[in-house]
C-alpha cells in the first residue's frame, strides 16, 4: 500500500536551511503572537515562525526575511502558539470510530499526534485487523503512530480470543512504516514469571529499537513491580494514586496519567509534581479510552491539559506533558512535540493558556481546523467484509441461557460479586448474601446479572455471574460487543428475557451496544466493523451514544460514563474480579473462581 507521507528532514533539509537563511520563501509565516517553548518552559513574546514542506524552518524574533510574494501570512493577533497536542496512550476503538473518523473528531480539539494501541481489533481479527488500523492511520492528515499489540489474549488460559498474537507477529509488524513500538504489556504476571513468549515480544521490540508500552495493574509495589520494570516496559498508565506515579518514575519509567471518559487518574497522581516537586519530564498525559460522546461534547487532549491545570499544574508543565515529553519518550523529539526548526509544523493558536480554547489548528504545515470546525479531509479505507461479519452467536439465545442455578435446596448463598468502581478501571471482589427462589438466583437488592456470551466461533456459550454498582432498577438489559479485551459480548440486566433480546439484537446488526427497558429497545449504537467501530461520522455516533447514556440513566444508573465500566468487566488483567468466556476470574491470583462459595 502506498502511504502519503511528509518528507523526512533528509529530503527537505536543504530547503529548510534556505528558508531560515532567507534565500528561499516560506510557504507560511505566523507573526504577532507568543510562542510557548516547551524545551525551555518559557513564553517568547513576539517570536515568529516560518514553515515549508510541512516543517518549521525558522523560529525566532523576526521572520520577515522568510516572506516571499506567495507566502501565506497568518496574524496571530497576540495569541499563543503552542505545539500540537500528543496523546501518548490510547485506543481508537474505544471511540467507537475508525481511525479516519476518530481523527476527524479530535483534530478540531488540537490533537495532531496519537500513539495508538489497536489491541481491541487484534483480539477479534488478529494481525490482519492491526494492519487495517495501521493502514488507515497512515493516510490521515495528522500523525498517528501504531503500537503493535502485545497481548491477545491478555491473560492466556483465562479467556479465549478470536485470534492470538505471538512473537512472530510482533517481529513482522516491527518493520511496518507506522509501527512505533509494542503496545501495553498487559500480561504483567507473565513478565514477572519470566514467560518466554512475553519476553520474546519485548526482545523483538528492543531489537528493532522501539518503545515497549507498559501496563502494571496491580497495587503491589513490591518485588513483582520491580521485576516487571526489569522486564523492559518504558511507561505505565495504570497508576491510580501518587505512590503509583512516584514508583514508576523512580524506576526510569514514564508515568502516563490518564483522563478518559471514565478514568480520572490525573488528579490523584499529579501531586507527585505539584506537591512533591518531582521532575515533570518523567510524566505524560494521555486519554487511554474516550468514547465518541466525550470526543464530540467535551474534547480530547485539550480536555486532559485543562484538567491537569485545574488540578493545580502549571500550564506550561501541563503542555510539556502533552507534547515534548511524549515525543521524547517515543524517540521523536527531533520530529515533533515542539515549535522548533526541523520539526513537523504542528501548531495551535489559542488566546488563553489556562482555558485553552482551540482557535486554529495547523498540522504538518496545513490548516486542519478553525474555531472548532474541521478544515481537512480524513480518508477512509475500504474495510473488507471479513471485518464487518464478526458476531457469531451460533444460535438464537433464550431467557433460559441466562438462568443462574443454585445448588439443590439452597435458599441463601454467599456469592462472589463483581463490584463496579466509579471513574476507575479496577473492580472490587465483593461477597454478598443472595436469595434463591425455586433453585434460581435472579437480580436482587442492587445486584444485577451479568453474562459473557461467546461471539467469535459461534459456540453458543454463555457464562453467568453477578455484578453490583450500576444501580439498575425495573426490567432492563444492556448488551455490548465491546468487551475488553477478548471482545465477546457482555450482557447486564435485571430481566432474563430482555437480556436474551438485547444479545440477539446485536447478533442481527453485527455488533454494537443496545439498551432495553420494559420489553423495548431504548438505544442502539451499531458498530459493524469488528463489533467495535462505526465508519459513520463522529457526531452521528456521539448522538447515539448520548441516547445510550440517557437510556442507562432511565434504567437507574447514575455512574459517570458507566458504559466504560460495562465494557471493561471482562478485562481479566485488572483486579479484582472479572468475567470471561471461561468463568469468573480472580485477578488478584490470576485463577478461576466459583460464583458461589461452598456451603459447609
Amino acid at each position: 500500500m502506498e502511504y502519503p507521507s511528509l518528507k523526512t528532514w533528509a529530503e527537505c533539509g536543504a530547503t529548510l536551511v534556505a528558508v531560515a537563511a532567507g534565500r528561499a520563501p516560506a510557504e507560511t509565516v505566523i507573526r504577532g503572537g507568543k510562542i510557548v517553548n516547551v524545551h525551555t518552559r518559557e513564553v517568547l513574546d513576539g517570536w515568529q515562525v516560518a514553515m515549508v514542506e510541512g516543517r518549521f524552518a525558522y523560529v525566532g524574533p523576526d521572520a520577515s526575511h522568510c516572506v516571499g510574494p506567495d507566502t501565506q501570512v497568518i496574524e496571530a493577533a497576540g495569541r499563543y502558539l503552542i505545539p500540537g497536542l500528543c496523546d501518548g496512550h490510547m485506543h481508537i476503538e474505544s471511540g467507537m470510530l475508525t481511525p479516519a473518523e476518530f481523527a476527524a473528531a479530535v483534530i478540531p480539539h488540537g490533537t495532531t499526534t496519537m500513539f495508538t494501541d489497536p489491541h481491541e481489533i487484534a483480539n477479534v481479527l488478529g494481525l490482519d485487523g492491526v494492519r487495517l488500523m495501521h493502514n488507515e492511520a497512515l493516510i490521515q492528515p495528522i500523525s498517528i503512530y501504531t503500537q503493535m499489540p502485545s497481548c491477545a489474549p491478555s491473560a492466556p488460559g483465562l479467556e479465549t480470543t478470536g485470534y492470538e498474537i505471538g512473537p512472530d507477529d510482533v517481529a513482522e509488524a516491527m518493520v511496518w512504516p507506522g509501527i512505533i513500538g509494542l503496545g501495553e504489556m498487559m500480561n504483567f504476571p507473565g513478565v514477572v514469571s519470566g514467560s518466554q513468549q512475553m519476553l520474546a515480544e519485548i526482545a523483538a521490540t528492543q531489537k528493532a529499537g522501539k518503545t515497549v508500552g507498559g501496563h502494571y495493574a496491580s497495587p503491589d509495589l513490591g518485588p513483582d513491580f520491580h521485576a516487571y520494570a526489569a522486564g523492559g516496559p518504558a511507561d505505565d498508565h495504570e497508576g491510580t494514586c501518587e505512590a503509583d506515579a512516584i514508583a514508576r518514575v523512580r524506576q526510569g519509567m514514564r508515568s502516563m496519567m490518564r483522563l478518559g471518559s471514565a478514568w480520572y487518574d490525573v488528579e490523584t497522581q499529579i501531586t507527585a509534581i505539584t506537591k512533591k516537586g518531582l521532575d515533570p519530564r518523567g510524566f505524560i498525559l494521555c486519554t487511554d479510552d474516550c468514547h465518541s460522546g466525550t470526543l464530540v461534547n467535551d474534547g480530547h487532549m485539550n480536555r486532559v491539559v485543562r484538567h491537569a491545570i485545574d488540578c493545580g499544574c502549571d500550564p506550561l508543565i501541563a503542555l510539556q506533558m502533552a507534547t515534548i515529553n511524549t515525543a521524547t519518550h517515543f524517540g521523536l523529539e527531533r520530529e515533533l512535540g515542539s515549535i522548533a526548526p526541523g520539526r513537523r509544523a504542528d501548531v495551535i493558536l489559542t488566546s488563553d493558556l489556562k482555558t485553552l480554547p482551540i482557535e486554529h489548528v495547523i498540522a504538518q504545515g496545513k490548516t486542519v481546523a478553525k474555531d472548532g470546525v474541521i478544515a481537512t479531509t480524513c480518508p477512509h479505507l475500504d474495510w473488507p467484509e471479513t471485518a464487518r461479519n464478526t458476531v457469531h452467536l451460533g444460535k438464537k439465545l433464550e431467557a433460559n441461557d441466562f438462568v443462574i442455578t443454585a445448588s439443590e435446596g439452597a435458599e441463601i448463598l454467599t456469592a462472589n460479586v463483581i463490584g463496579v468502581v466509579e471513574n476507575q478501571a479496577p473492580t472490587k471482589a465483593l461477597k454478598r448474601q443472595v436469595e434463591a427462589k425455586d433453585g434460581v438466583v435472579s437480580a436482587q437488592n442492587g445486584i444485577a446479572q451479568i453474562a459473557l456470551v461467546e461471539r467469535h466461533r459461534g459456540t453458543g456459550g454463555v457464562v453467568n455471574a453477578l455484578v453490583e454498582g450500576f444501580g439498575y432498577e425495573g426490567k432492563m438489559a444492556m448488551a455490548s460487543t465491546v468487551a475488553h479485551d477478548s471482545h465477546h459480548m457482555i450482557v447486564i440486566g435485571t430481566c432474563r428475557e430482555m437480556m436474551a433480546a438485547a444479545a440477539n439484537r446485536l447478533g442481527e446488526v453485527g455488533g454494537g451496544v443496545t439498551v432495553w427497558k420494559d420489553g423495548a429497545e431504548q438505544a442502539l449504537i451499531e458498530l459493524p466493523i469488528a463489533g467495535l467501530m462505526s465508519d459513520s461520522p463522529a457526531r452521528e455516533v456521539a448522538a447515539k451514544a448520548d441516547q445510550m447514556v440517557a437510556a442507562m440513566q432511565a434504567c437507574g444508573c447514575t455512574l459517570n460514563n458507566a458504559y466504560m465500566q460495562h465494557s471493561l468487566l471482562a478485562l481479566v488483567v485488572i483486579p479484582e474480579l472479572r468475567i470471561s468466556d471461561l468463568g469468573l476470574v480472580d485477578v488478584s491470583t490470576f485463577q478461576m473462581t466459583e460464583l458461589f462459595e461452598a456451603t459447609t
